[in-house]
Order: structure tokens, then C-alpha cells, then sequence
């Protein structure tokens, strides 16, 4: 029998150019030995989890999740409870891309993102579950992490909303500490932190260096306690990781490897941030699922350290973060220590 593929897009991402590709990406699948359908998302509710879940149960032997890190996080979500889960591609359309950038996987183009599919090359990576959702980058709690859901959408990476941060917003009196009770492997902290973060891939926001030594299948995430929630510093702690990962020593960071940590406030609300998206509050307890879903991905081009190359766009960006941090006049630093 003939295998088959169920492609699952967005029509809005990437300023429609799936659809005006989807003719070439459908004969590219056909060419891999798949016999091939799409599926467009819709505005209801969870489109694409429903139908990579739906797809799976009725024996698709390969989903993949054309769109932004929203579409293939609700894919991933459709396919991770499954006992008997198909493969998966990725072809990204978004903004950041995150899990296609720590696959390799071409960001620029559809079309050649869905050729990866033809040099056959397959990689199981871990995903995590956070309660009854799954996630497949990142997860975090603490107000800092809250504040992507106030940034527009065109910040929403950790260098344009702390860009935003760095100007002055309104929303700077809100980066307040949270009693928190965190549980991991071999340590627990109980105290104060502006966040905590788990993840999955070197690529965050668009960026490696905030995860230098991830690994997409040894079963761990990367765990980062952010302890300060003073503004200066955590502007700071942000150069540190912009120029070569620094910021892994520092004492205002505890960064370490776990598979599981429980994650409860103290005598406050914490929300639970979700490969960015709002995922419920805390208590939660989250699992590094290991090698949990076989991806498609181009291995060829993935170092043994799985770090990617950087874009000149982005470097450029970096440089300028780094500059408008180093010029801020000292009224800002000043105001940002203050209780």
C-alpha cells in the first residue's frame, strides 16, 4: 500500500505564500513516495491539532505543519497522546521559526523546505508535556515571560519585547520577582525569580546563544532561572548571551539540566508560557518526553552541537541590542533599580 501524507497549512502565514506553493509542494511529497492531501486550517479553535489527530487515527503515515511555530505546536499536540504516531515535516511560515531553524530546515522558502523531505533523513527529538499539552521549544512562568502576551506581534521575540523593555514601556513597573517553589532533578529553589524557562531547542526567539549546549534528544531540558527581576540587569544578563553565552555562570542565573520540574508560585498567580502562547497556570509539572516524535529534518547540515548558523539580519539586530543597552542614559538604569 501506498504511503500517504496529510499536509496541514495555514493559509494567512507567511503572507499566503504556502497557498501559491502548495501545487509545487504537493508534487514534491508525490515525489517522495507519498500519496498526498492538504488540509487548510480555519479560525475555529485547535484546526490543526483536530486534524493531525484525526489524520493520525486514520493511518496518515506522515503529518506535516505548514506555518508558524502556532500551527506545528498544535500539530505536535494533535500527535503526542497517540500511542501509534505518524512522522513528521515541517515546512515554517512564520515570523521566528524557532524549530525549523534548530532543524535546519530552510526558513526563506516553502518549496525548498519541503525538498528536505527527499533526501529521506528522519531525527527523533523529545518534545515536552505540561500538564494535558504538549510543547515542542519552550516553556516559562513568571511575569517576565507574561509580558509577551502585551508586546505586538512583531516583538514578540526575547529581543524585541526586552527592545521594548529597554525604551521605556508602560508595562516596565510590571517586572516584578514571584515567590516561586521550583523542583528539578537533584535541587529545588525556593525564592524569588522574574522567570523560569525549559528548553528543547538552542533556538529561542530567534536565537542560539541563549541555549548553547541543547540537544534535541537526550531526554533534558535546559532549565534557566532568571533570579533578578531588576530591569538594568536583566538587560545585562541579556548582552551576556548576545556576546558568547556568558551569561550560563552568572550567580543571577541558575541554569541546568532536567527532565521533569514541578513549578509552583508562592501565595501568588503564575501563568504558564507555552512555545509562546498562554498555557494555563501554575502548579504544573512538566516531563521531557524523549524521542518522542520522528521528524523530518536536515541532518546532513546539523552539527553534533545542533547550533546554527547565524543570519546577517539577525546579527545585525544583536548589535544594535547590545549598543542601545550600553547607550541607555542612566535615568533608565536608574529607575529600573528601584523596589
Amino acid at each position: 500500500m501506498r504511503k500517504r501524507a496529510r499536509i496541514i497549512y495555514n493559509p494567512t502565514s507567511g503572507r499566503e505564500a504556502l497557498k501559491n506553493d502548495l501545487v509545487d509542494i504537493l508534487g514534491i511529497f508525490e515525489q517522495a513516495g507519498f500519496e498526498t492531501s492538504a488540509y487548510a486550517t480555519t479560525p475555529k479553535p485547535n484546526s490543526a491539532r483536530d486534524e493531525a489527530n484525526r489524520a493520525a487515527r486514520d493511518g496518515f503515515d506522515l503529518i506535516v505543519a505548514a506555518g508558524g511555530d502556532g500551527t506545528i505546536n498544535e500539530v505536535v499536540n494533535g500527535l503526542a497522546g497517540l500511542k501509534k504516531r505518524p512522522k513528521m515535516a515541517i515546512i515554517p511560515a512564520g515570523t521566528t521559526n524557532d524549530y525549523a531553524r534548530a532543524l535546519h530546515i530552510p526558513r526563506e522558502s516553502p518549496v525548498e523546505a519541503a525538498k528536505i523531505v527527499l533526501k529521506n533523513q528522519t531525527f527523533k527529538m523529545d518534545i515536552g508535556q505540561a500538564g494535558e499539552s504538549y510543547f515542542i521549544n519552550i516553556a516559562g512562568g513568571g511575569l517576565l515571560t507574561e509580558l509577551t502576551y502585551d508586546v505586538p506581534s512583531n516583538l514578540k521575540s526575547i529581543f524585541g519585547y526586552l527592545a521594548y523593555l529597554a525604551k521605556g514601556a508602560e508595562m516596565l513597573p510590571r517586572i516584578k520577582p514571584i515567590e516561586m517553589d521550583l523542583k528539578y532533578d537533584g535541587g529545588e529553589y525556593k525564592g524569588t525569580a522574574s522567570m523560569f524557562l525549559l528548553a528543547l531547542t538552542n533556538s529561542i526567539g530567534g536565537f542560539e546563544q541563549i541555549v548553547p549546549d541543547a540537544s534535541l534528544d537526550d531526554g533534558k531540558f535546559t532549565m534557566i532561572i532568571v533570579k533578578t527581576s531588576n530591569l538594568a540587569e536583566i538587560l545585562h544578563l541579556m548582552v551576556l548571551v548576545l556576546t558568547g553565552g556568558k551569561h550560563v555562570d552568572d550567580p543571577r542565573i541558575i541554569y541546568r539540566k532536567t527532565n521533569k520540574l514541578v513549578a509552583k508560585p508562592v501565595n501568588s498567580k503564575m501563568m504558564i508560557n507555552l512555545d509562546g502562547e498562554y498555557g494555563g497556570d501554575a502548579p504544573m509539572t512538566f516531563i521531557n518526553l524523549p524521542r518522542h516524535i520522528e521528524m523530518y529534518a536536515n541532518v546532513d547540515d546539523m552539527p553534533n552541537s545542533l547550533l546554527t548558523t547565524e543570519q546577517p539580519d539577525l546579527l545585525e539586530a544583536e548589535q544594535k541590542f547590545v549598543k542601545e543597552v550600553q547607550d541607555l542614559p542612566e535615568a533608565v538604569s536608574d529607575e529600573a533599580t528601584k523596589d
